[in-house]
């Protein structure tokens, strides 16, 4: 739900820019890439049952402070303008929470598609395992698939604030019903409750490898008293160089990155963290961007619902490919799936319909997951088939860490064209007008109009927004005019028309708008 709302949030705490939603995306992708191998070793070093409660407790804590939050910045119009400071603090707390339960929920994740799996599995064969991690994505992509559909609901027929209290009270609520499932599998499966420590990750062969340097040198053969001295000179600079270097390569983001480029699924790792760096995703940025170009929340969620469809898809597809092909082929195959089916949403930058590009892009992001989770599946089974069981966790983290390095480099993007300009320049056209109709009206009869002028502060940037807006005015009944001004970002509404009215339409389409106050 967080996932897929955040986006929305920032870009209508501040309309005129995608710099929140940016600046947000880089915070979070910038935690787990600076702190996921640290995750992975506190995986490592803990109980099954300490991870569990630390996960839990952290992840639901900070996205109901995230939700609480992010009510309290909706509920407060003026407070960007009123109260800058106070504004920016509530907003840095939000991305601060949000990072948290991100790296949390990197935690859950390494224990249970990582670490549990595997356990559970056993020596058992290939096939078992490949169908609990396709049961596993399963259960993912059907959560993608509601919360966005709901959330989409919320905003754009009730509105922000009631999706940002919803979600808030959900995290509270779920959080005793996450653990009763979880600790219930954990004390229902003999394999874990054994195993409840896992072993410590395996000594990197840096140590080793300085190991031998120094007793090559230390075995120098010296002629002399000088020479002895000489060498014990350089022995004590090399022993403390050595110190140094030891306590470097012990900590836990170092170690883990070493440990990692020694597994031999690193080339397929990077493949897949590759696949990250991209803007074409329902992720923070393109959902923000949809929403700025007008289409409803609610159309993006049902869009990023039937995204999760077909990635459910993948999961009973997959199981199927594997059991005829091996798991470097079918990982081949979906990884060419996938980027044939995302050239429909190259092509959409082509198409000048604002609506028809729109759906484009969703629509070639969305069958583009086909391929997408088959080819994660293939990568996180081999990890799990290669990976020694004490690098496991750690492998995971560093994994993830990498996958949101990739993606922190699109939000850098986005921080550099937070506010695209459009080549399109607004034309002039004449305003909607009942004066026409009323000439077809006979001189005998009479209609009384109730002349209300309604101005509103709207978030408008280009053609495509005053196109979204005039539509949804379009569709009020009894206006007579109405104007735009994207430079003063006002809409004129005259008619018999009430602000309400006005406001509603235009929430329908995700642009939220205030009465205009003269400055």
């Amino acid at each position: 739900m967080w996932e897929f709302s955040v986006g929305l949030y920032m870009i209508n705490v501040w309309p005129d820019s995608l710099l929140l939603a940016a600046i947000y995306g880089v915070v979070e992708t910038a935690s787990i890439a600076l702190l996921g191998s640290n995750v992975g070793d506190w995986v490592n070093r803990m109980t099954y049952k300490q991870v569990l409660q630390g996960w839990l407790l952290t992840q639901n804590f900070s996205f109901m402070l995230a939700g609480g939050t992010v009510f309290a910045v909706l509920s407060c119009n003026g407070l960007k303008s009123t109260n800058f400071p106070i504004f920016m603090v509530l907003v840095s707390l939000i991305n601060i929470a949000g990072a948290v339960g991100a790296l949390s929920t990197l935690a859950g994740t390494i224990l249970v598609q990582r670490e549990w799996i595997v356990v559970i599995s056993g020596s058992q064969s290939s096939e078992i395992l490949t169908q609990m991690n396709s049961v596993i994505r399963r259960i993912d992509l059907t959560c993608k698939l509601l919360a966005p559909v709901v959330t989409g609901f919320l905003i754009s027929f009730i509105s922000l604030k009631a999706s940002a209290i919803a979600f808030a009270l959900w995290t509270i609520l779920s959080v005793w019903l996450e653990y009763w499932l979880l600790s219930s599998v954990y004390h229902g499966t003999p394999a874990l409750m054994k195993k409840s420590r896992p072993e410590k990750t395996a000594k990197t062969n840096s140590d080793d490898s300085l190991s031998c340097s120094l007793d090559l040198e230390e075995r120098g053969d010296s002629s002399s008293l000088e020479q002895r001295v000489h060498l014990t000179g350089q022995n004590e600079v090399h022993t403390s160089k050595r110190g140094i270097m030891t306590r470097l390569l012990k900590l836990p983001t170092i170690a883990g990155w070493l440990v990692y480029t020694r597994q031999d699924v690193l080339i397929p790792g990077v493949a897949l963290s590759l696949l990250y760096f991209t803007v074409l995703s329902f992720g923070t940025l393109m959902t923000a961007t949809l929403e700025w170009e007008g289409i409803p929340a609610y159309v993006i969620g049902i869009a990023r619902g039937i995204s999760a469809m077909i990635g459910i898809s993948a999961t009973l597809l997959y199981p199927i490919l594997h059991s005829h092909l091996s798991s470097l082929r079918t990982g081949l195959w979906s990884i060419w799936a996938q980027w044939s089916l995302l050239l429909v949403s190259i092509a959409s930058l082509w198409v000048q319909n604002t609506y028809l590009s729109a759906w484009m892009l969703m629509g070639g992001v969305a069958s583009s997951r086909l391929g997408l989770w088959m080819f994660d599946l293939s990568v996180i089974q081999q990890m799990q088939d290669s990976v020694p069981e004490a690098d496991r966790c750690v492998v995971g983290g560093v994994q993830n860490s990498l996958q949101s390095m990739m993606d922190l480099l699109g939000y850098v993007m986005g921080l550099i064209i937070s506010n695209p300009k459009c080549s399109c320049v607004p034309r002039a056209e004449a305003p909607f007008s009942l004066r026409q109709v009323l000439k077809e009206v006979p001189l005998d009869e009479h209609i009384t109009l109730k002349l209300e002028v309604v101005e509103l502060r709207v978030g408008m940037h280009c053609e495509r927004c005053i196109k979204a807006i005039k539509k949804a005015v379009k569709k009020i009944e009894d206006i007579e005019t109405y104007k735009v001004d994207i430079e003063l970002k006002k809409l004129t509404v005259t008619g018999n028309v009430t602000t309400e009215e006005v406001v509603r339409e235009l929430n329908k389409i995700g642009k939220p708008a205030t009465e205009w106050c003269d400055e």
